[in-house]
């Protein structure tokens, strides 16, 4: 039951970028994924497809600050790993918010939102998911049964030895009218063998007849791998696939694939989504799609198609679009659209646990050309705006324009400078990989390169890269704003230079 992942159609996410940790439910001929977004805001990204392969965002399941403060929360923490279902009308969405309270659910009848506050549940650890068990499978894609009379079942992992990567997976009965936890608690499962390190991303789905036990094992990166186990019952006793993993750990051009979910199609095969990571680039975990196969009951991953991911982005801001996200949860709204996009300028900086004057978007491919038009005077000595490539705080490359004229600094540290005239500029960066060159222009000027980083600091963890506007008045008070006219995102190859539409 092992894949070669040698085919080429491997080799893309159908989500690139900062995608981790997908979760996927299909209403008829509609399938809607979530994705973990840590301390980034809006939280909770929520997607459509139609083919599982070309996905739109359709909002967000935590996108206004009454439902979530994510003030404080720390690089790589926050919002762990959400699992979306949809039973009897209504979606339901559970997921962790890490060193707060704990598990959470929202509801909504429409994915597009809104979604309800969320209502928090008892129990320890993280990567939450929701099982409705109806009796037979319904056939509407999930493998949650028809609902109609059955319980609903809450599962997630729990620690017991850190140092070890010992966890278990835990279960307890899911009210999906109140909303709450009840009964006892069940242990499902603690890994496919005694010294199995990191069982979590648990998925229960009934096929068959059969209660079928989806999970990661090894840990996020290199060892990561999907086990699978089945019982008659829906508390177990469960057995393990003879052939565990069933996803063993990647060693081609995809790596650290796992933290599946299934789902079925209309037309009654099975698809999973998952994450993995490109090898040597700093994009971080993004969500792949298999194909599923079935062994003697046991799921086969499979490499399926793909679609053609490289499309240039040119964004003029007449609106927000949704892909853009702020550094925790903003206490009001510090941009404005429409003429451009206007940032106020705000004492918060980044390096600081804020959320600073800062909009950014998934860096989606290793190669690529971002630029900016930007029209700011400084109005005082601190006072910057400019474009930065984002990992967290603590990660950063800036190139600003500055009361002296263009800096680029990682964080602090004043990396290259040059004067420049007042007046409006383009900024740009050309990624290839670790190597970042950044280059300025005046509007109808050519580009002049600046420097050129090699910043392989900008590894990722959980989170990837992401390519930002930003201003700040660096602890100061002030009225003044910076104005993007454009963002552009262009690919190695094509025809326009960088920052023509």
């Amino acid at each position: 039951m092992t894949t070669s992942f040698d085919d080429p159609v491997f080799r893309e996410p159908v989500l690139p970028g900062f995608r981790p940790d997908p979760s996927v439910c299909r209403v008829g001929a509609d399938y809607y994924l979530v994705t973990s977004s840590f301390e980034w805001f809006p939280g909770l990204p929520v997607f459509h497809s139609r083919d599982l392969l070309n996905w739109r965002r359709i909002g967000s399941a935590l996108d206004r600050p009454s439902q979530l403060d994510l003030g404080g929360c720390g690089p790589s923490r926050g919002l762990f790993a959400p699992t979306i279902r949809h039973h009897d009308g209504v979606f339901h969405l559970v997921c962790t918010l890490m060193d707060g309270p704990g598990h959470f659910v929202v509801t909504a009848t429409d994915p597009a939102g809104p979604w309800s506050q969320p209502n928090w549940l008892d129990g320890e650890g993280f990567d939450p998911s929701l099982f409705f068990d109806g009796g037979p499978d319904d056939g509407d894609g999930d493998g949650q049964g028809d609902g109609s009379d059955g319980r609903a079942w809450f599962t997630a992992a729990r620690v017991l030895d850190e140092a070890a990567g010992r966890t278990e997976i835990w279960m307890r009965e899911y009210l999906p009218q109140e909303r709450r936890l009840t009964g006892p608690e069940h242990v499902l499962w603690s890994g496919s063998h005694p010294g199995a390190r990191w069982s979590e991303a648990p998925h229960l789905y009934k096929i068959d007849g059969s209660y079928l036990l989806l999970t990661a094992e090894g840990g996020t990166d290199v060892d990561h791998s999907v086990v699978a186990a089945r019982a008659d019952r829906v508390t177990g006793p469960y057995e393990g696939a003879p052939g565990n993993p069933v996803l063993p750990p990647a060693k081609g051009p995809v790596t650290c694939t796992g933290h599946a979910d299934l789902v079925q199609t209309p037309y009654g095969d099975w698809r999973a989504v998952l994450l993995g990571v490109r090898p040597g680039s700093a994009l971080g975990r993004e969500t792949l799609l298999s194909r599923i196969t079935w062994a003697e009951g046991w799921p086969v991953f499979s490499p399926v198609d793909h679609t053609d991911l490289r499309r240039p982005l040119h964004d003029d801001f007449a609106t927000l679009a949704a892909d853009w996200s702020t550094l925790r949860t903003p206490p009001a709204r510090f941009w404005t659209t429409g003429d451009g996009l206007r940032l106020q300028l705000r004492p918060e900086r980044l390096g600081e646990r804020t959320t600073p004057s800062l909009l950014a978007r998934p860096q989606e491919q290793p190669d690529c050309d971002v630029s900016t038009e930007l029209h700011f005077a400084p109005a005082a000595p601190d006072e910057e705006a400019g474009l930065t490539v984002v990992l967290d705080d603590d990660t950063h490359l800036l190139f600003l324009r500055t009361a002296e004229g263009l800096s680029l600094r990682r964080g602090a540290e004043v990396l290259a400078g040059i004067s420049f005239a007042p007046g409006p500029v383009r900024l740009g960066v050309r990624i290839r990989g670790f190597s970042h060159t950044f280059a300025h222009a005046a509007p109808n000027g050519l580009w002049e390169d600046l420097a050129t980083i090699e910043a392989t600091f900008l590894r990722p963890l959980f989170t990837s890269i992401q390519l930002g506007l930003y201003a700040t008045s660096n602890g100061r008070p002030s009225t003044s704003q910076a104005r993007f006219t454009w963002f552009d995102i262009t690919y190695p190859g094509r025809q326009e230079p960088p920052g023509r539409p």
